[in-house]
């Protein structure tokens, strides 16, 4: 058996020029590993399908993540050919670590929006509500973009006479639970863990079933911005510039604001 299948190997190394071996003829499927902030993970899902769609035998590989553990991970070698940030701070530090072989262009921007369990038995009506005593509330943690951003919309708030100074410090003694990632706080709120948690707009758009919300007023907002960029010594660089360029593209666009990311020029 073992000699058959030697002559057989041998015969397709001979003639495989003239005839073509299976092995031969088949293209390698190109894979483009991308790492993404934990938000975009429904919306670069949808992109990758249309994405693989127009560039036939590629395949993309996500790691979604908080983004400041994706800069760790890049940090420490692994294998990325393009990051995408929930904000500028953290793809500015790959990018003064030499870590980043392109220019950081912003594709999206999202909003902060507060999320309720779809019951909402502790009854909050409106954002000064997070600041009664026995609310469990739950953020991501200050490390993560949006963990930043909430401690952001708090000041605001607390600069305001309608919330006042001692607003932001009622709110965070609440806080039962700080997550790595948009998607921790997510669950723990869906799941009636917690009576409110503070994610993006896109975030709660995907749960609408499970969730209520109450929005946070422009004045009081922090807009996320998300850059992108190839990562240095990206294995397929060519590949990741298509991928960049798709995102950005008119087609790519539309499926971002599918998800309820706003436009980077709007």
């Amino acid at each position: 058996m073992k000699a058959r299948f030697v002559a057989l190997f041998v015969l397709c190394v001979l003639v495989g020029n003239v005839f073509g071996c299976a092995a031969q003829t088949t293209n390698p499927r190109e894979t483009l590993a991308v790492y993404a902030a934990a938000s975009l993970a429904n919306a670069f899902q949808e992109l990758a399908t249309e994405f693989q769609a127009v560039n036939p035998n590629t395949k993309i590989e996500f790691n979604f993540a908080g983004s400041q553990e994706l800069r760790t991970q890049i940090e420490q070698g692994a294998r990325a050919d393009v990051f995408a940030s929930a904000d500028l701070k953290t793809m500015d530090t790959l990018h003064a670590e030499n870590l980043i072989d392109s220019t950081p262009r912003v594709f999206a921007r999202n909003r902060l929006v507060v999320i309720v369990p779809k019951d909402n038995k502790a009854g909050l009506k409106e954002l000064n509500d997070l600041s009664k005593a026995g609310i469990k509330l739950v953020i991501a943690d200050e490390s993560v973009p949006v963990g930043k951003y909430t401690l952001q919309m708090l000041d605001t708030l607390s600069a305001d006479a309608a919330y006042g100074a001692g607003f932001k410090n009622a709110v965070l003694n609440n806080v039962v639970s700080q997550e790595n990632n948009v998607r921790g706080v997510l669950s723990k709120v869906s799941l009636g863990e917690a009576d409110a948690g503070v994610v993006y707009s896109t975030d709660a758009q995907a749960a609408l079933d499970k969730l209520g919300r109450l929005d946070v007023p422009d004045a009081f907002n922090v807009i996320a911005l998300y850059p992108m960029a190839l990562v240095h010594n990206a294995h397929n660089a060519p590949l990741a510039e298509k991928w960049i360029a798709f995102v950005l593209s008119a087609q790519g666009q539309a499926v971002l604001n599918k998800y309820g990311f706003v436009p980077p020029s709007q």
